[in-house]
């Protein structure tokens, strides 16, 4: 639930404004975690797919200020899993995805600790905007968590993984998602598919504790 702030006043300027607060639901969504990389539990209860690009701000603002209280409250903890998937704009290219892809290499070496790793550094390091981290510094990262150098440079020029990042961008459109980031949060399920609600932004903790808590 969010909350929207709706202003009624009388013509007269005598008289003192009113705040209504109307609380509307979230949007339903629902997405798939496909084969993305997965922080957390994979049977936690609770569900949260991130659409998400490493070149935009607000992505950058979650990263700093939000999943670090997500991580101590509900993932480390166990109650939730946590799905990374990549969703690209236009304006944030061509580094968005050569990040996204750098990242999946890592992952193809060490799995998906090793993949948050490496996002973890991208992250820190972007200036977002489509600035990129510089290419050099994709080679700095894989160097520093371990990475055996040669295939990680080869890894670069994987086509099928610029499709994935298109693939991952084409789920988000679908789920209902315009922007990132872009939180699909829900029930685990059996399957791949997550059905839950859908919430945009970059937004606080306290948003993410709403939805989350009633869940569990």
């Amino acid at each position: 639930m969010f909350a929207v702030r709706v202003i009624v006043n009388k013509s007269k300027p005598t008289v003192p404004t009113q705040t209504i607060e109307i609380k509307l639901p979230q949007p339903k969504a629902e997405a798939s975690i496909d084969d993305d990389p997965i922080m957390g539990k994979t049977d936690a209860p609770v569900t949260i797919i991130e659409f998400s690009s490493f070149e935009y701000p607000f992505c950058k603002k979650f990263f700093n200020e939000t999943l670090p209280q997500l991580k101590e409250e509900y993932i480390i903890t166990g109650k939730v899993r946590f799905v990374y998937r990549d969703f690209t704009l236009p304006t944030q290219e061509p580094a968005a995805t050569k990040e996204a892809v750098a990242a999946s290499c890592a992952r193809k070496q060490g799995g998906d600790f090793t993949y948050f790793a490496y996002h973890d550094f991208i992250f820190r390091l972007t200036k977002s905007g489509g600035k990129g981290i510089g290419e050099e510094r994709y080679q700095k990262i894989a160097s520093d968590i371990g990475l055996n150098m040669e295939l990680f440079q080869n890894c670069l020029s994987d086509q099928t993984l610029v499709e994935e990042v298109k693939i991952d961008t084409t789920d988000g459109m679908n789920a209902g998602v315009y922007g990132t980031p872009t939180f699909i949060i829900g029930k685990t399920s059996m399957g791949k598919n997550v059905s839950g609600v859908l919430l945009n932004g970059a937004q606080p903790f306290n948003a993410f504790k709403a939805i989350i808590d009633p869940m569990l």
